[in-house]
């Protein structure tokens, strides 16, 4: 079981040295990635039609993910970085190619893309995109995607995307693996029938029923599992029992990565206090559970 780390967006000091400390921490542990969710707005819920059902607001922060992990990368040597998921079709599909090729080079190959449609339709208006037509365009982008890692010139022409004889250099040295996030049957087989895995939620139940799912859609488009990853989020409210349970459970189901989402309780985010809280919870949860690592013997250094 691969075991990583969700970036705390809610509770992390807006200090770029701590970050790195956060990050370097992990790695020296034996973290084997960080997952990094994807804002670009917040928005007031209230007086919306149609209404806003995801659960972050205009009060919730987030750090963008692209280029936090070009901090990363540049203070880290083996730990992954994994978006879990940047929201592909509110963004311009060959500046991600070009972002995600750069990150790729600047970590050396550890930088994997999660993707997937969101909810905020505000946030679409907002940044120029169209929201009712986020499905079929994340379709599309993924093709794309691909095709101008693969070709240095490429003439494409599809219902959303135009590249008139044009390409990227530098192009990446090897296959970028694009995942998928959701929670939907239609999320899960575009990601069976385009991805490269799935990054489900917190809720096991939802996600033992999900995986279930997943392997149906697989033995129907005759796909194996070889190949197609499965990562789970854990909560760190479970407690240190829940946390080994819940893991090895989801590995007896078949997901291979899971990673640990702390949120720190209302009452502990004093200022001064929560970066020594952040670190106190992540190194608690990796103490747990580190044995259930199969990259622990190999990677752990303290």
């Amino acid at each position: 079981m691969k075991i990583g780390a969700v970036f705390p967006h809610q509770d992390m000091p807006n200090d770029p040295a701590f970050m790195r400390d956060w990050a370097q921490m992990l790695e020296d542990l034996g973290f084997s990635h960080i997952l990094a969710y994807d804002h670009v707005l917040g928005a007031l819920h209230e007086n919306r039609e149609p209404r806003l059902l995801g659960p972050y607001t205009e009060k919730h922060a987030f750090h963008e993910p692209m280029t936090l992990f070009a901090h990363f990368a540049a203070c880290t040597h083996r730990i992954g970085l994994t978006t879990g998921i940047l929201i592909l079709p509110q963004r311009q599909t060959a500046l991600v190619a070009k972002q995600a090729v750069q990150l790729q080079l600047l970590s050396q190959g550890r930088f994997r893309l999660g993707v997937g449609t969101g909810w905020n339709h505000v946030e679409y208006e907002s940044l120029g995109e169209d929201y009712e037509t986020r499905g079929r365009r994340l379709d599309e982008q993924v093709e794309l995607l691909r095709e101008l890692w693969a070709k240095p010139v490429l003439d494409y022409a599809g219902e959303h995307h135009r590249v008139d004889r044009a390409g990227l250099l530098p192009l990446p040295s090897e296959p970028i693996p694009i995942w998928f996030g959701g929670f939907t049957p239609v999320a899960f087989r575009r990601a069976v029938r385009i991805g490269d895995g799935f990054i489900l939620g917190a809720d096991l139940k939802r996600n033992l029923a999900a995986i279930e799912l997943l392997d149906q859609y697989l033995d129907e488009a005759g796909r194996s599992r070889q190949g197609f990853g499965i990562e789970a989020i854990i909560n760190h409210a479970a407690g240190n029992a829940g946390w080994r349970s819940e893991i090895e459970t989801l590995k007896q189901a078949g997901a291979e990565t899971v990673s640990v989402r702390i949120d720190l309780p209302r009452h502990e985010l004093d200022p001064p206090q929560a970066p020594e809280r952040i670190v106190q919870m992540f190194r608690e949860y990796w103490q747990t559970v580190s044995d259930l690592s199969d990259e622990c013997q190999e990677n752990r250094i303290a």
